[in-house]
């Protein structure tokens, strides 16, 4: 039996008050208001609504330390990244590698691999493997359905895959950014019950009043708290939080949920508001063995210094302390990698194209958005061939199926990145993960996307004969190497990037939701360029 004194932080009475927390087995036993010395706070854990576990670029386990260290007791994890890299093989995966932590990791199957029918991917789980996955498993959710359309239009399959989910009683989550009206409602009353897309107040309040949860999302590209905050106060029980994609860097900088807590501090947010969005609304939705701090419950539970700094000193999982004031308590072994990698390595005149004397649409990037605009510019040529225009902050942007030996890669221009020497290239590249890269010249272009063939996967910067390199030998995802170390070199390559000129926040997780189908509003897939808003290829240059 265990004794933890401190202030207890009782959300639902919303009260802090000294006392006790008594821990037997895995449960909580009792918890009795009692005079203690100790200062510290004693909380529910943290909860994270929705996160791709792959975006960390580290496998489950060693991610779940970081987790832990930063107060997160569980995570709702989509993990449709590497399922579209190997199917109900990568996600099998990811589920047996998370048994090696404490983390309680709870898995969505995922529902769009592909993402859409207009990408290459390296599987493809139909409704009837998604049955198998929540039958083997035994799953709770439906991973975010980013095909609004067909829910919209009555794709059968679409449909076929959400009749699964209503049949194992699981939760649907969704993906319907800047959709309103009555294609909204129909995409909601198709049962889908969740969105994280939200990049104005008045679009979350729409899906709120449609009965939809808003889950306010702070990544690592893709920041929306700014925006969204009041809404944890005006309408609490409709209101969870999210990181969705965070790379190493920012977890062990900032940290994992809890940094968003800390952002509600900042903005005088109600801690009872913030708490209640962070872990009671995630608990009770998704139906999680999660414990919140009360008799009966499973011991899951953070210890902080103080209810301003949110700094954490200890993180209980069933009853176990997981860390403890900056040591990591549980260990992890390293697995045999899995993978799905075919490309043929390239020259550089197989990117390069034609100048027709048209305008050419340009992809046109906003930092720490996954949506884009975009515009026309006549371009360079030489030889007859388009080129960059670094000085007008036009790059290169090339996307190159790493599942085909035969495939051709695909072109368009970017502005929006300022990269002024060399290129960038990763073999993450939301959701079918092709190799995507960009660059001021061809040469470069073709060296980058070589790099990451020849590590098979991995994020690369090029310039000339300068390479720097992050090998993820996971699907060309993930590594099992030391988080401090993957940071050290996710940071190196980035503050090289920055040094030639790139003034974005995430260069390359920005750079992989280039090729991202479902997100407004020009976007390059391995197929073609695709206008999103449309919902169908179109041509580089104008009509």
């Amino acid at each position: 039996m265990k004794r933890i004194e401190g202030n207890v932080v009782d959300l639902f009475k919303r009260e802090v008050f000294k006392g006790e927390v008594i821990i037997e087995g895995d449960r909580i036993k009792e918890i009795n208001k009692k005079d203690t010395s100790s200062d510290i706070y004693i909380l529910p854990g943290l909860v994270d609504s929705h996160v791709h576990i792959e975006s960390s670029m580290l496998t489950p386990s060693v991610f779940s330390k970081l987790a832990v260290q930063n107060g997160t007791v569980a995570v709702v994890t989509d993990p449709h990244e590497i399922a579209n890299v190997l199917g109900k093989k990568g996600v099998k995966f990811m589920i047996e590698n998370s048994k090696q932590s404490p983390l309680k990791t709870y898995y969505c199957a995922p529902s769009c691999v592909p993402a859409t029918p207009f990408e290459t991917s390296g599987a493809n789980l139909s409704s009837k493997e998604i049955d198998e996955l929540f039958e083997e498993e035994n799953l709770k959710v439906l991973g975010e359905m980013m095909n609004y359309p067909g829910v919209i239009f009555n794709d059968e399959e679409v449909h076929a895959k959400l009749n699964v989910a209503k049949k194992h009683n699981a939760v649907i989550d969704g993906h319907i950014p800047g959709i309103s009206g009555d294609d909204l409602k129909k995409y909601v009353e198709a049962g889908i019950s969740t969105d994280h897309e939200c990049f104005t107040i008045d679009e979350a309040i729409e899906k709120i009043n449609l009965g939809m949860k808003v889950l306010i999302r702070e990544g690592s590209a893709a920041k929306n708290f700014e925006a969204l905050y009041p809404l944890i106060s005006r309408f609490n029980n409709m209101v969870m939080l999210c990181t969705d994609d965070s790379h190493p860097d920012d977890l062990i900088k900032y940290g994992h949920i809890n940094k968003i807590l800390k952002l509600g501090q900042k903005h005088k947010i109600d801690i009872f508001d913030m708490l209640f969005a962070t872990c009671v609304n995630p608990v009770e939705h998704y139906k999680l063995d999660v414990g919140l701090l009360r008799e009966g419950d499973f011991a899951d539970f953070i210890t902080i210094d103080n209810l301003e700094d949110f700094n954490i000193l200890e993180t209980y999982i069933n009853g176990n302390p997981v860390y403890s004031n900056g040591r990591i308590l549980f260990n992890t072994e390293n697995v045999e990698p899995v993978n799905n990698f075919n490309a043929s390595k390239i020259l550089p005149d197989q990117i390069a194209i034609e100048n027709k004397n048209k305008k050419v649409k340009i992809i046109e990037v906003i930092d720490k958005e996954l949506i884009t605009r975009s515009f026309t510019a006549n371009l360079k040529s030489k030889n007859g061939i388009l080129l960059a225009d670094p000085e007008k902050d036009i790059l290169k942007i090339v996307v190159y199926n790493r599942y085909n030996k035969n495939a051709i890669p695909q072109i368009g221009f970017i502005n929006g990145f300022n990269l002024k020497k060399g290129a960038l290239a990763t073999s993450i590249a939301h959701d079918s993960n092709n190799i995507i890269a960009l660059g001021v010249n061809d040469e470069d272009i073709a060296k980058a996307i070589n790099e990451i063939i020849e590590h098979t996967g991995g994020l690369t910067y090029v310039d000339n004969t300068d390479f720097y390199t992050l090998p993820l030998e996971f699907g060309g995802l993930m590594t099992q190497a030391d988080p401090e170390e993957v940071s050290n070199k996710y940071n190196k390559i980035n503050s090289i990037i920055k040094a030639n000129g790139c003034n974005l926040t995430a260069p390359f997780m920005t750079l992989s939701f280039m090729a991202l189908l479902v997100i407004p509003e020009l976007k390059i897939g391995d197929k073609g360029l695709f206008d999103v808003s449309k919902f169908e290829f179109t041509s580089l240059y104008e009509n």
